[in-house]
C-alpha cells in the first residue's frame, strides 16, 4: 500500500474536503485521516472499501496506482474493473467465515455479489482467522489429492490478483466452471489470466481468462474429516531402521550359537 497515503491525500483535496471533512464523511477520527496520509497507520479491509466507494475507484486502482493529475480511471466494465465483495458480520462486527458446501456451488457463482444470498449460508469463526475477509469452500474430486473430495478448504479473499504466488493453492469461481481448488502454475497474467495445475498429476494444467475469473481465495487451512494415511512406500530413513535392526537380529543370532 505505499502510494495509498499519497493517493488519498490527493483525491481528497481534489475533492476539496479537509481532513476533518472527510473524516465526517467517513465516520472515523480526524487524526485517522492524518495517520492514513502519512502512511503511520492503515486502515482495515472495511474501512479501505468504503474510501473506495467514496472516490469511486476499485481498491486495486487506490492502493497500487500512482493517481495525479494525469491519471485515468480503467474501464468499469467486464470484470476487469471494481469487484464488489459482499460479507456478513456478527453481533461483535467481526466478519464471520462464510461455508459454501458443494451443493450450493451452482448458486454461488450467481449470488456471490448478493448480500442477501451470502448472508444466506452457513457462518462460523475461527480464532486463527479474526484479520482478514475468509471463506470457506467443499472441494470435490479427485484432482488435489491427497486431498479427499468433501475436504473444506479455509481461505482469503485476493484483492489483488496480481500479487498471487506461483506454487500456492487458490480456490478460483469461474464463469465457466464454477467453483475450483487448484495451484497456481505461474504469476497472474493480465492477457492470459491465470494457469492451473492439479496435485494429481493424471490432470492436465489448464489456463482461465481473466474476464471468465470472478473472485480467487488463497488457500490458508483445511478441515477434512479424514486422517492422512501413514504412507506405505519405505523411505531412506525406515530402510536404514530396518537393517540396522536386521543387523542386530543377526548378532544375537550369532552369539546365542
Amino acid at each position: 500500500m505505499s502510494n495509498f497515503g499519497t493517493n488519498l491525500k490527493f483525491l481528497r483535496k481534489q475533492k476539496r474536503l479537509s481532513q476533518q471533512a472527510l473524516s465526517d464523511e467517513l465516520g472515523v477520527k480526524r487524526p485517522s485521516i492524518g495517520a492514513y496520509e502519512e502512511l503511520r497507520a492503515e486502515p482495515n479491509f472495511d474501512m479501505l472499501k468504503k474510501m473506495a466507494d467514496f472516490f469511486e475507484i476499485s481498491m486495486d486502482e487506490f492502493t497500487q496506482e500512482v493517481i495525479d493529475a494525469d491519471w485515468k480511471p480503467k474501464a468499469r466494465n467486464g470484470n476487469s474493473g471494481f469487484r464488489v465483495l459482499s460479507i456478513t458480520v456478527d453481533p461483535e462486527e467481526k466478519q464471520n467465515i462464510e461455508f459454501v458446501p458443494v451443493k450450493a456451488s451452482a448458486g454461488y457463482t450467481n449470488g456471490y455479489g448478493d448480500p442477501e444470498y451470502v448472508s444466506s449460508l452457513q457462518k462460523f469463526s475461527l480464532p486463527m482467522f479474526n484479520q482478514g475477509t475468509y471463506r470457506a469452500f467443499e472441494i470435490k474430486g479427485d484432482s488435489m489429492l491427497p486431498l479427499e473430495s468433501g475436504t473444506m478448504i479455509i481461505t482469503e479473499y485476493v484483492e489483488d490478483w496480481k500479487a498471487m504466488k506461483a506454487n500456492d493453492t487458490y480456490v478460483i469461481i469461474t464463469n465457466s466452471e464454477g467453483i475450483v481448488y487448484k495451484r497456481l502454475g505461474q504469476k497472474y497474467n493480465e492477457s492470459k489470466g491465470v494457469k492451473l495445475v492439479s496435485d494429481n498429476p493424471s490432470f492436465s494444467p489448464y489456463w482461465v481468462e481473466p474476464q471468465d475469473i470472478l473472485e480467487i481465495w488463497k488457500a490458508k487451512a483445511f478441515i477434512s474429516k479424514d486422517f492422512p494415511v501413514p504412507n506405505s512406500t519405505p523411505t531412506l530413513e525406515t530402510l536404514s531402521s530396518m537393517m540396522a535392526q536386521m543387523q542386530k537380529t543377526i548378532v544375537e543370532v550369532v552369539n546365542n550359537k
